[in-house]
């Protein structure tokens, strides 16, 4: 879709040089019929730049190219008017890039899903840097003696993730690509997905790209203090899903401290999470924040890698889109690579347990993470 944008807005552009050329006598136009004057001329050479700009930003600044391309269409509309027997048909380009800066509007303006998203990393990034504890303490590292309380298969995979002389994770910053789906015989849709989370207090914010049937899907996830909110909209425009409230919140307390087990395993030495034993390969644990407790089993291999996460307290989400029925929910992990100095899985599945057989809804592979960043690069 954007280079095909960008090849409209390109080609347009060029077009509209020829009222340039005409105007200031450099190239014999025929097919041009009617008289154009210098000061004319010069608006279409202007719009000639604004549409080429307009393709440039498309491909190095999604976030904002809609304003270029208003700008643009709008000039080049206003000339296409006043040359109306020569130029009527560039009506249909402009058509396009209105349509598609629209869109862009809608993905990526200041009424959208990714800037609430950003908007709330800025607060949260706010909230981390007034935090109360002095930088020294914070910054200390992470330590043998900070692991002697924990079942020892979660301490060998603190001390084969790298943990153990690193700082405190305060916040992460990822990015995955991957797939997922509404249930077991729905078809799969390609997403990327960008996500910032805080330790204290707990904080998941989750964006997400997908495609359903050729057509941009937006999901947010905001899980914010003891509140949680999930929107998913189809064209940015379209709500499918818009759901807030204590269910919501249970299920997204799963997976914020499947996350802290996942991707930021330092995380672990937490006050709020008590463990039980189980055994040289599992231990149960639960975490509580916010009036909401909820409880997992960790799962090892023999090298000492997490490779699987369970809890019966998550919901699923109905068809109708808005309530949850309580199922076993798993996210077993694999590829284990590293990540700066951590080591951690790089693949993993969202897995629902229902009587019917359990099935993968998720499929999720991690490109990058960074910790404790301050000011995480976001998408543009």
């Amino acid at each position: 879709m954007a280079v095909f944008i960008v090849i409209v807005a390109v080609l347009h552009g060029l077009i509209h040089l020829m009222g340039f050329l005409k105007a200031f006598g450099l190239a014999e136009l025929p097919q041009l019929s009617g008289p154009i004057s210098r000061p004319a001329g010069a608006l279409w050479l202007a719009a000639t730049l604004a549409m080429l700009v307009t393709g440039a930003l498309v491909l190095l600044s999604p976030r904002w190219w809609w304003i270029a391309g208003a700008f643009a269409v709008a000039l080049s509309q206003g000339l296409i008017v006043a040359s109306w027997g020569d130029a009527k048909f560039g009506t249909l380009a402009n058509v396009v890039i209105l349509g598609a800066a629209a869109l862009a509007f809608f993905a990526r303006g200041p009424l959208s899903p990714a800037a609430d998203f950003e908007r709330e990393v800025a607060r949260g990034l706010a909230r981390e840097q007034a935090a109360s504890a002095p930088e020294a303490a914070r910054e200390q590292p992470i330590t043998e003696e900070d692991l002697s309380a924990l079942p020892a298969p979660v301490q060998r995979y603190l001390r084969l993730s790298g943990a153990v002389g690193q700082p405190r994770v305060r916040s992460y910053h990822v990015r995955f690509t991957g797939r997922i789906r509404k249930g077991p015989d729905a078809p799969w849709m390609d997403f990327t997905a960008e996500q910032v989370s805080f330790v204290d207090p707990p904080t998941r914010l989750f964006s997400m790209d997908a495609r359903m049937f050729g057509l941009p899907v937006s999901a947010l996830h905001m899980y914010l203090g003891d509140r949680a909110s999930m929107r998913v909209k189809v064209l940015s425009l379209i709500p499918m899903v818009d759901l807030a409230g204590p269910e919501l919140a249970s299920a997204e307390t799963v997976t914020l401290f499947n996350d802290m087990c996942v991707m930021a395993p330092a995380a672990l030495v937490d006050p709020r999470i008590a463990w039980e034993p189980q055994g040289e390969r599992r231990a149960g644990a639960t975490f509580t924040h916010a009036g909401t407790t909820i409880r997992a089993t960790l799962v090892f291999n023999e090298a000492g890698e997490l490779v699987d996460f369970v809890s019966d307290d998550r919901g699923a989400l109905q068809d109708d889109g808005k309530t949850f029925v309580k199922q076993r929910w798993s996210t077993p992990l694999r590829d284990y690579r590293a990540f700066g100095r951590a080591r951690l899985a790089s693949f993993g599945e969202t897995r629902y347990h229902p009587p019917t057989g359990e099935y993968a809804y998720g499929q999720f592979e991690m490109k990058e993470i960074a910790y404790n960043e301050a000011a995480p690069t976001l998408r543009r």
